[in-house]
């Protein structure tokens, strides 16, 4: 795995530890966050098969996750959130579980998300010995750490950065302080990295995590220090 490869990897998993716990804080309705302004409930008798369902769903989770959900009974949770919370924690689990069959190693004890997600984190380096595998996991992980911000209805704040893209040559160039990293956001732009998944994937922007910067810099002639800047939202 390249450095790029895994500053992608390593950048998704701090993204996933630090809003994964904020789903269980989203599950359930009546609590201030981005979720308060919701459509009207329907009519009866939609609405008691819908909260039966939600219900039922509830006490799922809470079983299968352990995960508590505090006065389920008199409120229905967010079924996409709970929907969410079930992806990742499978995902994670069944990632972590086939990179260590991968590379050899003993079957990972059961544990959170947020530790398991580090156990990936320590692996990332053995894990870029295998490309397949490498690939799959900085693709995993990007896929479940943007489920998670959506169902969270997080908005990234972007700041936009001088000069134009090394690769492309456009102005696309954006700074994103939540991941302390640039990206170029031409959809069309491409790198010469074999490994970017720019390369092959549509969705996928270029990026240029913090240790990237002074090559960033010297290509574009912006300065570093403009990107501190941008990365603090102190930017002009």
């Amino acid at each position: 795995m390249t450095d790029r490869a895994a500053g992608d990897s390593a950048l998704w998993i701090a993204a996933l530890i630090r809003q994964f716990p904020e789903l269980s804080r989203e599950l359930v309705p009546g609590r201030s966050g981005p979720f308060d302004s919701r459509p009207p409930a329907p009519p009866r008798p939609a609405a008691d098969a819908r909260m039966r369902e939600e219900k039922a769903e509830a006490l799922q989770l809470q079983q299968r996750h352990g995960l508590a959900v505090p006065g389920y009974g008199a409120a229905p949770v967010r079924l996409h959130v709970s929907d969410t919370i079930r992806d990742i924690t499978d995902g994670v689990v069944e990632l972590e579980e086939a990179a260590c069959a991968r590379l050899g190693v003993p079957r990972p004890r059961a544990a959170g998300v947020p530790v398991r997600l580090r156990r990936i984190a320590a692996l990332l380096e053995e894990i870029g010995e295998h490309p397949v595998l490498a690939r799959h996991v900085r693709d995993e992980l990007r896929r479940m750490a943007r489920r998670c911000a959506r169902a969270l209805g997080d908005t990234e704040q972007v700041v936009r950065v001088a000069g134009r893209c090394p690769w492309c040559d456009s102005v696309s160039l954006r700074a994103f302080p939540d991941r302390r990293a640039v990206l170029c956001v031409n959809p069309g732009c491409r790198c010469t990295d074999e490994e970017c998944g720019c390369r092959d994937d549509p969705a996928y922007r270029h990026l240029w995590p913090e240790g990237g910067w002074a090559v960033l810099a010297a290509a574009t002639g912006c300065r570093t220090d403009e990107l501190d800047a941008a990365m603090e939202g102190t930017a002009p």
